[in-house]
């Protein structure tokens, strides 16, 4: 008989726990990984709450995540033959369908049968997660494996930068300063964004934006008056919504991220009168995803460890907890206890 396997199971809101469970079971087409770290997502967080449609109990959570191949299904094989047990690896924990007029256009974030790890599918807050074969994404070995871990959120802040089309010379703002914004702030000066500007109401987070060189201000700073050529929200408050849309200059663009609300009040006759663009944001395609592993990997992007903590999978409940009452750090990965 296999053994079970340990797992952080959300059973309702504000209930989570270390369960057994049986190991999953391996298709033919996915490959199964033991899990390393597995990092918390700001939207795992809504779902812990109850707040969250796509995240129903029992469900493990987890996307941002690393760790190394444990087994291989045989199409598995061949869809990624270069695969071996042992490798270190990470995985692109949106599902899609390869097919659809989306996929076939390198925008798989929009694929209307997409299916995401830790909401539709089993997440990585757990010893062993199973992923479909061409999901995984082999490590470059100079990237170690909590680095790594990263990819996710980075490739959100790259996709953020590519579609507000962000260019050399311009000026940005970016609205919150959680790992996204920071990675955002990141992804921005990456594709030459000469001066960007960052709101967060958390002392040590603005902290962390002033040293990734942005330039952190009030809400209510005269630099934020139809300023910037492009606006990042990474929060999703009306609040953080409006500031967006203000401190755009006319002819600018705005790209919403953030997901914290689902209606917001918005000047929506200033926005025609100064012809701001607005974009929605959501995911990324497999090539952003491609891109973050790369700019982790040469230092482009990450996050240092100061800015980080690592905790056990038993204390995944009370870390959910702190985030929702505001951590001073910016991202709390968990690691799995292994038999």
């Amino acid at each position: 008989m296999t053994p079970p396997m340990k797992a952080l199971i959300y059973e309702g809101p504000y209930q989570m726990h270390v369960r057994d469970v049986p190991l999953p079971g391996l298709q033919p087409d996915e490959v199964l990984i033991r899990v390393a770290y597995s990092g918390i997502c700001g939207s795992e967080l809504s779902g812990y709450e109850g707040k969250n449609a796509l995240r129903k109990p029992p469900l493990i959570m987890g996307h941002e995540f690393t760790g190394a191949v444990e087994a291989i299904g045989e199409t598995a094989e061949r869809m990624a033959p270069k695969l071996e047990v042992g490798d270190r690896v990470t995985v692109n924990p949106l599902i899609t369908c390869g097919e659809c007029v989306y996929c076939r256009s390198e925008r798989h974030q929009l694929c209307a049968t997409r299916r995401l790890h830790s909401a539709h599918l089993p997440g990585s807050n757990a010893q062993f997660i199973a992923v479909r074969a061409d999901a995984v994404i082999p490590l470059p070995g100079d990237l170690s494996l909590k680095q790594g871990a990263l990819a996710e959120p980075a490739a959100c802040g790259v996709h953020a930068a590519r579609i507000g089309m962000a260019q050399a010379g311009e000026t940005a703002l970016v609205a919150g300063a959680g790992p996204i914004g920071l990675l955002a702030i990141q992804a921005l000066r990456n594709r030459g964004v000469e001066t960007i500007y960052c709101v967060d109401l958390n002392a040590e987070r603005r902290a962390m934006a002033a040293s990734e060189g942005a330039i952190v201000v009030e809400a209510s700073d005269d630099a934020l008056r139809q300023n910037a050529d492009l606006a990042v929200d990474a929060v999703g408050l009306a609040a953080t919504r409006q500031l967006c849309q203000s401190a755009t200059r006319s002819g600018g663009r705005v790209v919403w991220v953030g997901l914290h609300e689902s209606h917001s009040a918005l000047d929506v006759n200033d926005a025609i009168r100064r012809e701001i663009t607005s974009i929605g944001s959501f995911g990324y395609s497999r090539g952003d995803f491609l891109d973050a592993v790369d700019a982790l990997a040469q230092g482009r992007m990450g996050l240092p460890d100061a800015w980080t903590r690592v905790e056990p999978l038993a204390n995944g409940a009370a870390c959910f907890e702190e985030l929702l009452q505001g951590s001073s750090v910016a991202k709390i990965w968990l690691t799995i206890e292994q038999n």
